[in-house]
């Protein structure tokens, strides 16, 4: 696996800066688009003068990593990781990550065989609270595992509570994902998924911003949150308190004209409450993989027709539906009392009567009419036969 992707001097000049500058970095993205990445990396190197819109104070702290940045070092590290660096331009480069603008990632780090690019084409985010319940956690997996066997690539951020839940739920699938790392992806995070990131690896794709070795801090989660949305087709919040991480996802997601999808959840549970928030604005309510992907997918991808369970009068002509209806649910009801509330004449109410009685929905008793016990009874759940 090689490690080069592209020209080497672009490729030297893009891992330089992933050393020097943060993720996400606006000024820095404006400076590679406006006078590309050699004039900035020259600008660094021979520390000139500060490049447009930088302070005296931020230039020199630039400066000072520019300093101590080891482009081939890094490469080589990367490489004996079994890591790639992919830059904007060459063929595994996910085109959608341009609509970031100057917030666009340098490059991404990925660890895994697979195509990234492709991989991309056809995924959904499923984002969610790490200190999510059991519900989050079932409803994540579950999500996850029906979005694999549709065929769907799950991208998440390698978290503890909702994103392990959906990275075990598509793998446990024998389905593909991704994880998006807020540090090196030679050095998981959190540590105590380092099994699951590196069976992610093995049968997905590990990726991230920073350089080999580099590690996570509060503002590079919010900043990898942006690549999430970007990256995929829609995003699913499962579970996420009013604060949660996940809602930076989503509503990254939204600027991006992506798909905004939510689970809905307790109206107690305060974990719940952030996804509600998102629903009550421009979120759609998805409640399993189907409803995803008639939202993501491609048309003619529709999610089945969900109904209430089915009962007798649903399966009669519309003159026995009136009928039916208009027995009383305790007691019996004289033919004429019947015909009146059917608005129907006594005789059609009789001959009536007695078709219900021959499919066992009412029986008579003396002069009257009553309900059986299968009249009252669903027949069976699911949408209603064509």
């Amino acid at each position: 696996m090689s490690a080069v992707d592209g020209p080497d001097g672009e490729l030297l000049g893009r891992v330089f800066l992933t050393r020097v500058l943060e993720p996400g970095d606006e000024t820095g993205g404006r400076w590679v688009r406006e006078l590309g990445v050699d004039a900035v990396v020259r600008r660094l190197r021979e520390r000139g003068d500060p490049l447009p819109g930088a302070s005296g104070k931020r230039w020199a702290g630039l400066l000072a990593r520019a300093e101590r940045a080891e482009p081939d070092r890094d490469l080589a590290v990367a490489r004996d990781a079994g890591v790639r660096f992919v830059g904007p331009g060459t063929p595994q480069w996910p085109g959608q990550l341009d609509d970031l603008g100057d917030a666009r990632p340098l490059g991404l780090w990925v660890r895994g065989g697979a195509d990234l690019r492709m991989w991309a084409l056809r995924s959904v985010a499923v984002v969610g609270a790490r200190a999510c319940t059991e519900y989050g956690a079932h409803m994540a997996a579950t999500l996850s595992a029906g979005l694999a066997e549709r065929g769907w690539i799950v991208v998440s951020g390698g978290a503890y509570g909702v994103d392990g839940a959906a990275h075990r739920g598509a793998l446990g699938a024998g389905g593909a994902t991704i994880a998006v790392l807020a540090c090196g992806v030679d050095r998981p995070y959190p540590r105590g998924h380092t099994g699951l990131i590196g069976r992610i690896a093995e049968q997905g794709l590990v990726v991230g911003e920073l350089p080999p070795g580099d590690h996570p801090t509060p503002s590079r989660f919010i900043l990898r949150n942006r690549v999430i949305a970007a990256l995929t087709r829609g995003t699913v919040v499962v579970e996420a308190a009013h604060r949660s991480g996940s809602l930076v996802t989503a509503r990254a997601a939204q600027r991006l004209g992506r798909h905004t999808m939510g689970v809905p959840g307790p109206a107690t549970s305060g974990l719940s409450a952030g996804v509600h928030e998102l629903l009550r604005q421009d979120a759609v309510l998805v409640t399993d993989a189907a409803e995803v992907v008639e939202l993501v997918g491609d048309m003619g991808e529709l999610a089945p027709e969900r109904r209430g369970p089915v009962l007798p009068r649903d399966l009669l002509d519309p003159a026995g539906r009136q009928v039916l209806a208009a027995l009383p649910g305790r007691g019996t009801a004289r033919p004429e009392e019947i015909a009146l509330t059917a608005q129907t004449t006594p005789d059609d109410a009789i001959a009536r009567l007695y078709e219900l009685r021959a499919l066992g929905y009412v029986e008579r008793h003396d002069d009257g009419w009553k309900l059986t016990r299968q009249a009252m009874t669903p027949v069976r759940d699911g949408p209603e036969p064509r």
